[in-house]
This record gives structure tokens, C-alpha cells and sequence, in this order.
């Protein structure tokens, strides 16, 4: 296989809307970015991170320095949690605006990326909120320089356009994608995340796997998008094992790494539909429920529901972890069992039962996935009709 030709610690130049530092050892070029920074008058910023994982994975060490040694001051916002909140941006955006922050330099996985984001749009929006943003009350056009040091193999936000924030008051958990949110800088260090629990290694590369789904059957997919699909699912398929197997196993967290900004990639042009639809209801009401487990819940009965739409499509990209399936929609139901047998083997079993959902749950996420703004916009680019009897459905075969 061709990745036996890559040196996975020669650090390489990945060109997206985003330059992205890609490789074991990539988070030293927070040196050379710290320069670029510099040299284009920005002498303090905001970092933002959660509380430990920005230390523990080492990333500190080396962003502080940088920062010290080009005369950057700095102020950390080190409380953002899974599914950040509009209120924690808004009260980070507070510190950064007092400080002088001119910049955002986030560590982390999608979720300080996504917060870090927001407050980039805030230092450019002083008069407006994060409710304002996520509630659609302005269209940002600009937004403070991002560089996003990624810390999981499975958001691709550090690549993309898109952050997520949940409105607690209202069980929304909306998405926004504007082109003033790309990050200017990337790194993609898989030593980084040789940290993650076997947990969240599962979860975040089964939020990837749904990305491509997603990206490669939506009703503006590309080749493109297709392409990258089948890509994605075949290094996930061949190295997440690997990676729950040993956690410390370099090339597999790099070929991981890969795929996830990949995904990222594949998802900023062939965007979402279903399952991510469906999830952001889920993880607003229950705040502490992983975005990627209920991913993986979701995706069996979406699969169900798709496949008879893009039959030739999904043969084609889950044929890594189902193999032999025909471009047929009598291969429906095979699709779907083959999609959780491979959650199975990478041990997520779960079903929405097992995290306290229940059948009276389903009316209330089904109305808030076509009421939180923006989601509704998911389910219009989905490759079948979705309709509340639809979406209920899906909810219903993941209990």
C-alpha cells in the first residue's frame, strides 16, 4: 500500500483554504507561524483550550515558548468544554476584547476550534454576541486571524469553515459555515494526540467516517467529495484497530490524522445532512453526550435510509468495512447490519437506550432538528425526503 512510502515524520505542506503543518514534530512550525504573526503587527492574542489536554499532550510548551520568544502577549481561555456554549464564547470574547487580542490560536479538538472561531468573529463584531451569530441575527464577513492546533483525529474543523455552538436556554445546537473562519494556520501533529483514550480515539474517527458519509451522498456531492469518501473510510477501517490496540502507534495516528482532515476537507464542499442533523439535537439536550457516539448510534438506520438513493455510491465507499455490497436497493437492510457490525468490532454497540434516551424522547428531538436554525439546511440537501416521519424513524431504529 502506498502509505509505506510515507515518511511520517517529515512534515509536509498540506494546502487547503488553510495551510495546514502536517506530520510528527508539525507543532514546532508554531515558531515560523508565531513570526508571520509578528511581522504582520499582531503582538497579542487569545489562546483557546479546555483544561488539560493543551498541557498534558505537551502543545503548551511549545506554543508558549514561540509566542515568548516573538514577543506575542497572550491570555488563555482554558474553560471551553465538549459542545462549547455561546455563553462560554461570549465570556472568552469578553477577555480577549479587554486584553487587545488581535488573534485566536486554539488547541484542542473541534470544540475549542469551534469556540475559537466564534470569538474570532466577536473580536471583528464587538457590538454583537454569540447568540447572534448561532441565531443568524448578522452575516459575518470577517473575522480575527485563527490558527488551530488540532489535538483528535476526527473534527476536520482545523481545514473547514464550520463551528458549532449550543444555546443551553433553547436546546438549539446550530452550525454556521463562513468563509472568514478559516483558519490561517493548521498543525496536525499525530504525536499530539498519542493521549486520547481508546474512547475518544473511537468517537472522533467515527465522527470522520460520518463526515464522508455525509459529504459523498448529500445532493451538492462531488467527485470530489466521493473521492476522499472512500479514501477516509478505508485508512479508518484499516487503522483505527490499530490505534485502540496501541495507543502509542505513530503511524496509525498519522494516517488517522489523515483521514479526519480529509474529512474535513470533503465535508467543506459536499457538506452534511442526516446524521449530523439528527446529532446536534442530541447532544443539546443532553450537553455531556459525545457528538461522535451519537454519530455512530445515528449512522446504521441513516445508512438505511439512504441507500437505496445512492446505492452506487455508498457500494462504493463502505466497501472497505462492508465489503460486497451491490449498488442495489435490495442491499438496504446488508448495509445498514454491515455498518454496525464494523461499529461493533471497534466496540461501539451502543444504541440511543443505552445513554437514557427513550421513545418519549423522539418527539422533542425531532421537532428541535428542524427548529434549531441552520439544521433545517442539513435536511434539505439530503438525498431522500426529510420529513418529520422520517427523521422520528431514524431516531426510533437507533433506540
Amino acid at each position: 500500500m502506498w502509505e509505506k512510502d510515507i515518511d511520517i515524520n517529515q512534515v509536509r505542506e498540506i494546502r487547503t483554504r488553510t495551510l495546514v503543518y502536517f506530520g510528527c514534530g508539525a507543532i514546532e512550525k508554531i515558531e515560523d507561524i508565531s513570526k508571520d504573526l509578528k511581522s504582520k503587527g499582531i503582538d497579542k492574542l487569545i489562546v483557546m483550550s479546555g483544561r488539560n489536554a493543551y498541557k498534558s499532550t505537551g502543545a503548551w510548551d511549545y506554543v508558549e515558548k514561540a509566542l515568548k520568544n516573538n514577543g506575542i502577549g497572550y491570555v488563555n481561555y482554558d474553560k471551553v468544554t465538549p459542545n462549547p456554549t455561546t455563553q462560554a464564547i461570549d465570556e472568552a470574547a469578553g477577555i480577549a476584547k479587554e486584553f487587545g487580542a488581535k488573534a485566536v490560536i486554539t488547541i484542542g479538538g473541534g470544540s475549542p476550534t469551534d469556540a475559537g472561531k466564534s470569538v474570532a468573529i466577536l473580536l471583528k463584531y464587538p457590538d454583537k454576541t454569540a447568540a447572534d451569530i448561532y441565531e443568524f441575527k448578522f452575516t459575518p464577513a470577517e473575522a480575527a486571524p485563527i490558527i488551530a492546533i488540532n489535538l483528535t483525529h476526527g473534527t476536520g474543523s482545523e481545514t473547514n469553515r464550520f463551528a458549532v455552538a449550543t444555546i443551553l436556554e433553547k436546546n438549539y445546537k446550530p452550525a454556521i459555515a463562513y468563509d472568514c473562519i478559516y483558519p490561517t494556520y493548521a498543525i496536525d501533529d499525530p504525536k499530539l494526540m498519542a493521549k486520547l483514550s481508546p474512547k475518544q480515539t473511537r468517537y472522533v474517527s467515527i465522527d470522520a467516517v460520518n463526515h464522508v458519509v455525509e459529504a459523498a451522498t448529500s445532493l451538492v456531492a462531488s467527485p470530489y467529495s466521493i473521492s476522499l469518501a472512500r479514501e477516509v473510510i478505508e485508512l479508518v477501517g484499516k487503522y483505527l484497530p490499530k490505534a485502540i490496540a496501541n495507543a502509542e502507534d505513530l503511524e496509525a495516528r498519522y494516517f488517522l490524522c489523515y483521514a479526519a482532515m480529509m474529512a474535513g476537507v470533503a465535508f467543506d464542499n459536499g457538506l452534511l445532512h442526516y446524521t449530523h442533523a439528527l446529532e446536534h439535537p442530541l447532544s443539546a439536550v443532553k450537553p455531556d453526550f459525545s457528538h461522535g457516539l451519537g454519530l455512530a448510534i445515528l449512522l446504521p438506520a441513516v445508512i438505511r435510509n439512504i441507500y437505496a438513493a445512492k446505492a452506487d455510491t455508498l457500494a462504493y465507499i463502505l466497501e472497505p468495512i462492508v465489503p460486497g455490497l451491490k449498488p442495489d436497493a435490495a442491499d438496504s437492510e446488508k448495509a445498514a447490519a454491515g455498518v454496525y457490525e464494523w461499529l461493533k468490532s471497534v466496540d461501539v454497540p451502543n444504541k440511543l437506550k443505552d445513554e437514557g434516551f427513550t421513545d418519549t424522547d423522539v418527539d422533542k428531538l425531532t421537532n428541535l432538528a428542524f427548529t434549531t436554525p441552520s439544521l433545517d439546511g442539513l435536511l434539505g440537501i439530503a438525498p431522500t425526503k426529510a420529513d418529520k416521519e422520517s427523521v422520528a424513524t431514524i431516531y426510533r431504529e437507533s433506540l
